[in-house]
């Protein structure tokens, strides 16, 4: 039977069923578990939550003379007791860039731990439920659905020891905004984005020497590689929870339009949407970021890059994820028609070609002028942006600084 208790009420053996309140509010990527340990006790009373709900059936209930109601002296039997229906949530309301930058951060700090926590219990052989995610996917999508901008470009900026999980929780935002590109509704989207969160479960289980090696894969190591989208599939089917969407884009996520990816070799329509769509996002985020074994490209070369590769992606999906992030994505170094340097700080929706940018450098005097930011579509400047730069060629360390408070970055993972 479902009980509703003060937090400060749980003791070990009690069966955790469900957190009251936010997920970002507490510190476990699921809540369905046995409280088994004084150290799981400790995150909970230290979380903050102040109440949560118990099933007495499955661990041990509240003991009777700390009952905070009085308890009747007998009673028929019922059915159990469910939580109650989550209150409407108010009207959505679209946020500026910085704002959400803020709320898209505390997203990716509590993200980062779950997702670890999710791959740890993969690597250690526990059965995944993957419906206790939905929690994460649904606070992701919610950023996504207020500014599509900011956790999509947050979540790129992970470090290399971070990029396995944090490339996690970027194709699922990736996926999120793709989808409502795509002109899928709010649920369908939430399922593409649920995908992108599993997409590499299966490299939990490759070994970490090959997963983490500084360096090229031999051709050994990369055929042990090539075998996680099927390792993840498993690993999915094993547990509970995980939906059509997450098994094709888990198992398919490495497949080509031409039939030259794997496991499969699948090609065109054979190729799930989802699949379609996850390779996009996928190779996207994976290029951006920085590895153990080199530095991310720039957003908007790496958009030209995938443009050129021919056969690899679906050209009416990856035209959508274009738009989704623009075609120059927050971060990009463009050179204006003056001469100067800037770097895309926010996108204009309906024109992609004139976004918000920060200006920095004049090439023609070689040397850095006041910051000034510019929202080529608002005509407060005849100025246009003529092409992408790559920030390797001018030297230039810190271009994300322009875009995102340093100290944001600092709560983030």
């Amino acid at each position: 039977m479902l009980k509703k208790i003060p937090v400060r009420q749980l003791r070990i053996g009690m069966h955790l069923h469900a957190f009251e309140g936010p997920w970002i509010n507490h510190p476990f990527w699921r809540t369905k578990f046995v409280i088994a340990d004084d150290a799981t006790l400790a995150k909970v009373l230290e979380s903050g939550v102040a109440e949560c709900w118990i099933d007495n059936a499955k661990g041990l209930d509240i003991a009777p003379e700390r009952e905070d109601l009085p308890q009747p002296q007998s009673a028929p039997a019922a059915a159990p007791a469910a939580p109650p229906p989550a209150a409407a949530k108010p009207a959505r309301k679209r946020t500026s860039m910085d704002e959400e930058l803020h709320q898209a951060a505390a997203v990716c700090k509590q993200a980062r731990a779950a997702v670890t926590s999710m791959f740890s219990d993969a690597r250690l052989g526990r059965a995944l439920d993957a419906e206790a995610t939905l929690p994460l996917v649904e606070e992701i999508s919610e950023s996504v659905f207020r500014n599509p901008g900011a956790l999509v470009s947050l979540a790129r900026l992970k470090t290399h020891d971070d990029y396995t999980y944090m490339h996690s929780v970027a194709v699922c935002a990736l996926m999120v905004a793709l989808g409502r590109q795509l002109g899928m509704d709010e649920q369908r989207c939430k399922q593409a984005g649920h995908a992108g969160l599993l997409h590499d479960l299966g490299k939990a289980v490759m070994p970490a020497e090959v997963l983490n090696k500084p360096g090229k894969l031999t051709d050994d190591e990369f055929a042990v590689m090539k075998t996680h989208p099927e390792r993840g599939h498993a690993l999915l089917l094993e547990g509970q929870g995980a939906g059509e969407a997450a098994l094709v884009v888990c198992l398919h996520h490495h497949e080509k339009m031409d039939g030259s990816g794997y496991p499969h070799k699948l090609a065109g329509e054979a190729i799930h949407e989802l699949a379609r769509m996850g390779a996009v996002c996928d190779v996207y985020d994976a290029i951006t970021s920085n590895r153990p074994y080199k530095a991310g490209w720039d957003p908007a070369e790496s958009i030209a890059k995938m443009a050129s590769w021919k056969g690899h992606f679906d050209e009416k999906i990856f035209a959508a994820f274009v738009r989704s992030i623009g075609i120059y994505p927050t971060g990009s170094l463009v050179r204006m028609e003056s001469g100067r340097l800037g770097v895309v700080v926010e996108q204009n929706a309906e024109k992609l070609s004139a976004p918000v940018v920060k200006l920095f450098f004049s090439t023609k005097a070689n040397m850095p002028i006041a910051p000034v930011r510019v929202d080529l579509s608002k005509g407060q400047t005849s100025d246009r942006i003529v092409g992408r730069e790559s920030p390797e060629r001018w030297g230039f360390k810190h271009t994300d600084d322009l875009w995102i408070d340093p100290e944001l970055r600092k709560v983030t993972p």
